[in-house]
């Protein structure tokens, strides 16, 4: 027996190339079909495969053995070749079955991979055994070519695995490369079996039992029609992939209908033609308080039920227009199984298939939240947060439709309430609206039975609207009845607070055409009101609107008189009664206007508060009179202080002491000269008022308590108060001589001065006998017409300083 030696044919070799790449590629694709079939779908395509996977490499196998030539004819075994191709087969059944799964680990891998590289092997070799010839094997290149078959096997299948899914270009790139590596790595595994065989020639006594091919003819037929057989494999795996694919589109549409219908948090119901409810999502039981069972096979009649009694017929109307093909958007409104109303949005929309309706969807959202925040915003719009009256907007609507109704006549009333900013100021905005909310619930107690319109214009201000059916005498009974309600005193921290009203009235259309005109007219007269003490009504005249074109000049001439040195003081001395010496004076301010002369504080002081110039005012007037008596010290004195009011306005101003204290400084005036008058509607709010007022008292300034006795405010600051002076107003002055009450008044003001250790003073004392009285009364410290009226600075030098200076020296 001696060794023999062949050749390969190179066409062939090439040949089981492609076999073996066509062949891993066609795997690839099968093993992604058999990992998504069911059924008996699932053992069809991993017949197939197997069957495509095995004859593939069997068909590279037994090319690649035709392509070698020895240099004597060879015979096969035939059974041993059937065996080989039904050995690989089956390796490649199971091998798909282990590895053909929607998910895969490495332990099926590895058991797949190995069940494939046996088949491979045990293909390969007992092919080599149908040989009639004799064959051993080199050790190390028969147990080569095996893990090449285990390696090759096991990326085969993981690749195949990778790429079971996807139908983009890239990925079919993807597969033809892996395709290439692993029929490169199923040759290179044949091809090192065939180098680790050796041939060795029969004896003679050997009997040659098996059949003869012709070697390149039988491969190029085995090639041909394995490729054939492939392809059509590969053809056949496209066009169901196609069909797949339309199918795995048409699921996955439905699963996304079938998601948004199931997880819409609108409620849907579907309507066949026959009124039936074929179909429900669980958003429209929770709607409802349903429950599913109750939707099955019900009728749409039967929810029509569920439906608010006013809206059903408009619903079912909305329902029909639907089934024709017209989509309808509309709100409605259902009681809930539990009870209670639920505002819905509801869109019917039809469902059209071949351009005609099958059916119709009713698709229903909750917008009861939304709904009652419209709502809430519409009020906030038309009426006022505070207090929950109507605001300016709807009281001007209202007001438009009185008069767009052509109504007769009808009033306007404008109200503001006096002293309102004084508490706001003193106990601070949250009391401020509480009193507010008070004196509203006092308005409308008022009005009740009547058909009148109350609104909150902002601030204090208020208007009502009284329609045609009260006459001028009705309307002035309201006025008064809101008048003497709003006096009654409110209690708020421990004390009684009173403001009063101040109504002004304009009737239509004698006052005016349009509700500009009647607002503009009334609040005319409010401030008419207000001009003649506060407390009243007033109806419009022709004359107020006159005095109102005066006022508005006066505002804006105002505004200018400081910078044009308009202003200037006067000081009018006060008197000690017993010897006539002069103890002080009170600085007041007066306007000479370039062509109406001298205007009275009456006039321009309201104006100067209403309009803010107060503050500049002020400021003027604190440093002009600190100033003055500044320069009378230095001419010789006398050493007597000055007396300044201040405004409401300047007294809750931030940082006053600072302010005072600079003006001071500036003007060189040592702080006990100065003494600041206030008046008891500034003490409302006792903490705010005593630490302003410590403040400026320990700077040495004193203070005095003006028009005592007037206010409304408890006697109790002048306890907890730093307070020097009581001044006593001039309206308990007027009668005292005629009226036992002023005079008792009188008494009990010096009296109770006296024991609190306070200085007292009496304004407006114009007769011996008023004098007279106080004197009686222990009161020596006087200021009035009697001594003196209000003069000039150089009338002051003249008639009171110079002779005190001469009678001094």
């Amino acid at each position: 027996m001696h060794h023999l030696h062949g050749t390969y044919d190179m066409v062939l070799v090439a040949f089981s190339y492609v076999v073996a790449v066509v062949a891993s590629y066609t795997v690839l694709d099968l093993v992604g079909r058999i990992s998504t079939s069911k059924g008996l779908f699932r053992w069809l395509w991993l017949l197939f495969g197997a069957i495509a996977m095995g004859l593939g490499v069997w068909s590279m196998h037994f090319v690649g053995m035709l392509a070698f030539s020895l240099n004597i004819s060879v015979a096969y075994n035939l059974v041993k070749v059937i065996l080989s191709v039904v050995v690989v087969i089956a390796a490649s059944f199971l091998a798909l079955y282990v590895v053909g799964r929607s998910q895969l680990s490495w332990r099926l891998l590895l058991v797949g991979g190995l069940l494939l590289a046996t088949g491979i092997s045990a293909m390969h070799y007992i092919g080599m055994a149908a040989m009639e010839i004799h064959i051993s094997y080199k050790p190390v290149y028969f147990v080569l070519s095996i893990l090449i078959a285990i390696v090759a096997s096991i990326a085969a299948l993981w690749l195949a695995f990778y790429f079971r899914k996807g139908t983009e270009p890239s990925r079919m790139w993807k597969k033809l490369g892996s395709g290439l590596i692993m029929g490169a790595a199923v040759v290179g595994m044949h091809y090192t079996g065939m180098y680790a065989a050796q041939f060795q020639m029969l004896d003679a006594l050997d009997e040659t039992k098996g059949m003869f091919l012709d070697q390149k003819l039988l491969a190029y037929t085995i090639a041909g029609g394995t490729l054939f057989t492939l392809g059509l494999s590969l053809f056949g795996i496209f066009i169901s992939n196609r069909l797949s694919r339309k199918d795995t589109e048409i699921q996955e549409h439905e699963k996304w209908y079938r998601s948004l219908f199931e997880n819409n948090q609108d409620g849907i119901i579907s309507i066949n033609m026959q009124y039936r409810i074929i179909g429900f999502n669980s958003a429209i039981t929770q709607l409802t308080g349903l429950t599913g069972e109750w939707f099955r096979n019900q009728t749409i009649d039967n929810i029509l039920h569920f439906i608010v009694p006013e809206d059903q017929e408009r619903t079912r109307e909305m329902f029909v227009k639907s089934r024709s093909g017209e989509m309808q958007t509309y709100q409605t409104a259902i009681i809930h199984e539990q009870g209670h109303r639920v505002e819905l949005s509801v869109i019917n929309a039809p469902v059209i298939l071949d351009g005609q309706v099958v059916g119709s969807y009713i698709i229903a959202k909750d917008i009861t939240e939304e709904k009652q925040s419209k709502e809430k915003i519409q009020h906030l719009a038309f009426h006022d947060e505070l207090t929950g009256m109507p605001n300016r907007r709807m009281f001007n609507e209202v007001l438009g439709q009185m008069i767009d109704s052509e109504a007769e006549q009808f009033a306007v009333m404008v109200m503001d309430l006096d002293r309102f900013k004084l508490i706001n100021d003193s106990l601070g905005h949250t009391y401020g609206d509480q009193f507010l909310q008070e004196m509203c619930e006092r308005i409308r107690r008022c009005m009740e039975g009547m058909n009148v319109t109350l609104a909150r214009m902002g601030g204090d201000e208020f208007t009502l609207l009284c329609d045609s059916r009260y006459d001028r005498e009705e309307v002035a009974d309201l006025a008064e009845q809101i008048i003497r309600a709003i006096g009654v005193p409110y209690r708020l921290k421990e004390n009684d607070f009173y403001v009063t009203a101040s109504i002004g009235i304009a009737l239509y259309p004698n006052d005016g055409a349009d509700g500009v005109q009647l607002l503009k007219n009334a609040d005319t007269a409010m401030y008419e009101v207000k001009k003649n003490g506060k407390n009243g009504y007033q109806f419009y005249t022709g004359e107020l609107n006159e005095q109102l074109q005066e006022k508005i000049e006066l505002e804006v001439e105002l505004r200018q008189a400081i910078a044009r040195k308009q202003l200037f003081l006067n000081y009018q001395p006060q008197i000690r009664a017993g010897d006539g010496q002069m103890i002080g004076v009170e600085a007041l301010v007066r306007w000479n206007h370039p062509t109406k002369g001298t205007i009275s504080p009456g006039v321009f002081i309201p104006i100067a508060e209403e309009t803010g110039i107060i503050y500049e005012m002020g400021t003027w007037v604190l440093r002009e009179a600190c100033r003055q008596m500044k320069e009378w010290h230095r001419g010789g004195g006398p050493l007597i202080p000055v007396s300044v009011n201040l405004s409401s306005q300047q007294f809750h101003q931030t940082n006053l002491a600072m302010y005072i204290k600079e003006i001071l400084e500036e003007t060189g005036l040592e702080p006990q000269y100065l003494e600041l008058e206030i008046t008891e509607s500034m003490m409302m709010d006792a903490t705010v008022s005593r630490s302003i007022l410590n403040e400026l008292t320990e700077s040495g300034i004193r203070i005095s308590l003006d028009d005592f006795g007037t206010g409304y405010s408890s006697l109790s600051y002048l306890k907890l108060l730093p307070i020097h002076k009581l001044k006593i107003d001039r309206s308990f002055i007027r009668d005292i001589t005629e009226n036992n009450n002023d005079k008792a008044i009188v008494a009990t003001i010096i009296s109770m001065a006296q024991h609190l250790n306070m200085d007292v003073i009496a304004e407006g004392i114009e007769t011996k006998e008023q004098l007279d009285i106080l004197m009686d009364n222990d009161c020596k410290k006087i200021q009035g017409y009697y001594y003196s009226k209000p003069l000039p600075a150089q009338d002051v030098e003249e008639a009171f300083f110079a002779p005190m200076r001469a009678s001094g020296s």
